[in-house]
């Protein structure tokens, strides 16, 4: 071997020697990172702790310095974390018993339209009053109650997307799960969260986002001769809004600019690219979401360990329990024990009848003190009331329409394109997080600047608000199109018209109505904020329902209160029973993705 050739092989062996330390340090530094973050949540826990379970304050004063900013934000966090994870719990188990009991599917579907028709504001006197009276002596109970309004922002397209899915899944494999004779437990687990959990991601990240859209108003709000204020991003914001502080506005924004970017790289992405293994297609496509910190998490030695050691036996064992359980029941209905069964079932009619008379005794006993509530309404301010309904509903409609013409093209465009998806979701999910309250002042300046007002105010708000409902749902919709659909109109060189109507209208109709349907009740939602501002120490309103919701929030008239919301929860059901849901039954039908 000559001197060349020998330096050349002892580089070569240099080489392979740091490659295999560094492979072996490597899983190292991953299952520090795993431990850095777990004793990061560990902090922020006992933080949290301390400052719920502490006696409440009387009065707080928000700060509009640029340093109270970090802890602000961190108790915002933590509320539209809790509150998400709250829907989600939520949505899974509502959407799931709508979707399968026969007889309160339509009942369980009415009362979701009207729920999410009811704007945060309608819910707050109550649940507030409640939550302060559960912990009187505690900051948690006005704690409980701003997590549980963001909640009532955040869980009806989450519910809606679930109960949709679950609707549309394909019959050959519901057929499998029953050939494998799964038990309710393995088919959730096995079947329909996982052939849910595209919808659910995207809702997840546009329930999140409208979390952020209502913080203002969870955070900081008048009822009655009350002052409710809780230190947060959302306060900061509406505190700096209110006294026109322009610098601390931009102070808050970029902050929470910051946040969402953090949240995108640190959970959405690494969820997204999680989720991209449950498409529903024959023909793997080779562009994939990618996610480092995902990457991270599979290949951290600790997890997989644990996932080893705990996770994998702990599940085996259950779906074994289950599995026996299945069985001893099917050997007792052979083995004749009728009887048995007929007491059971006798006994399970019997409860489910008392818990039925309970409820409806609770529901005549609040429509009873409704009704009492409802005399003291005059027939003037009915009037105005059904005035701004009517102006309102234009309002709503005209934000739907001009949401629809771009979400949808840009959303099969972001669907369709990884790559473009790896650019332009984030930056969605930076324009659907900020709260489109915090830019209303200037936006409301320049409008009345050129000649406009809060009544064209009030649909851009409305927009800024609602759009990002249709946009994502039309991007989880274009990404669950299988590969080998789009690969067929490649093959046969459709044109862009017969693409769109084979292949991606008819793909993306269950995830567009899902959209549609909870961007209406959004719009209505976000009347209560988009027709009523305070700006300057000044109260800017537009006629409309939401205003008179807001108004009579802030001046304590309930019963006003409650006759808006009665009026909105009506209409929206109205639509939602007369448009959208006979487009969901079509949805289930004629364009169900099947093998």
């Amino acid at each position: 071997m000559n001197l060349p050739d020998s330096f050349s092989y002892i580089r070569g062996r240099e080489t392979l020697a740091r490659a295999q330390v560094l492979k072996r340090s490597w899983p190292v530094v991953l299952d520090l990172c795993v431990a850095g973050i777990g004793l990061a949540c560990f902090y922020a826990v006992v933080r949290i702790a301390n400052y719920w379970f502490g006696h409440p304050v009387p009065e707080i004063v928000i700060s509009l310095s640029p340093r109270a900013l970090p802890l602000y934000a961190f108790y915002s966090i933590v509320r539209i974390g809790l509150a998400y994870l709250l829907s989600l719990f939520f949505a899974v188990g509502y959407g799931y018993v709508a979707a399968y009991s026969k007889r309160m599917e339509a009942l369980m579907i009415a009362g979701l339209d009207i729920l999410q028709s009811i704007p945060v504001l309608s819910f707050l006197p109550g649940v507030m009053l409640a939550m302060v009276a559960l912990f009187p002596t505690r900051q948690i109970g006005v704690e409980m109650g701003a997590i549980v309004l963001i909640f009532t922002g955040q869980v009806w397209n989450m519910a809606f997307s679930f109960y949709s899915s679950i609707k549309s899944i394909p019959r050959e494999l519901s057929e499998a799960a029953g050939i494998y004779k799964f038990s309710r437990w393995q088919r959730l687990i096995q079947l329909e969260l996982p052939y849910s959990a595209i919808g659910l991601v995207w809702n997840s990240m546009v329930s999140v986002a409208g979390g952020w859209f209502f913080l203002m108003a969870c955070e900081m709000f008048v009822l009655g001769t009350r002052d409710f204020r809780l230190p947060g991003l959302g306060s900061y914001l509406q505190t700096a809004a209110g006294t026109g502080n322009f610098k601390a506005i931009t102070w808050g924004l970029l902050t929470m600019i910051a946040i969402i970017v953090a949240t995108d790289q640190l959970i959405w992405r690494p969820v997204i690219a999680w989720s991209d293994k449950f498409k529903f297609e024959q023909v793997e496509t080779s562009a994939r979401v990618r996610s480092p910190l995902l990457h991270m998490l599979q290949h951290s030695r600790a997890l997989r360990a644990l996932e080893r050691h705990t996770v994998r036996p702990l599940s085996e064992g259950v779906y074994q329990r289950l599995a026996e359980g299945r069985r001893r029941r099917v050997a007792q209905k052979s083995g004749g024990d009728i009887a048995a069964d007929s007491v059971r079932s006798r006994s399970a009619a019997w409860l489910r009848g008392a818990v039925l008379v309970i409820i409806a005794v609770a529901v005549l006993y609040a429509a009873f003190h409704a009704l009492a509530l409802l005399r003291e309404v005059r027939g003037a301010q009915f009037a105005q009331i059904m005035k701004g309904a009517l102006a309102t509903f234009l309002r709503v409609n005209l934000a739907l329409l001009l949401a629809s013409a771009w979400t949808i093209p840009a959303g099969v465009a972001i669907g369709f394109h990884p790559r473009l998806a790896r650019i332009a979701q984030p930056i969605a999910q930076i324009a659907a997080s900020v709260p489109a309250t915090a830019l209303f002042p200037v936006l409301l300046l320049a409008l009345v600047q050129m000649g406009g007002g809060m009544g064209i105010g009030s649909i851009a708000l409305m927009l800024l608000g609602t759009q990002w409902y249709i946009l994502f749902n039309v991007i989880a919709g274009a990404m669950a199109i299988p590969s080998d659909l789009r690969e067929v109109g490649t093959l046969f060189r459709f044109t862009t018209a017969q693409r769109w109507r084979t292949i991606i209208l008819p793909g993306i109709f269950p995830f567009l109505i899902t959209g549609l349907v909870t961007a209406s009740g959004g719009a209505w939602n976000a009347s209560i904020i988009a027709e009523y501002f305070r700006l300057k120490n000044q109260t800017l309103q537009t006629v409309g329902l939401g205003a008179q919701i807001s108004a009579a929030t802030d001046s304590g008239q309930f019963q006003i209160l409650l006759l808006a919301t009665i009026v909105m929860a009506m209409m929206v059901v109205t639509i939602n029973r007369l448009v959208w849901r006979p487009l969901y039954r079509l949805a289930e039908t004629r364009y169900k993705l099947e093998g």
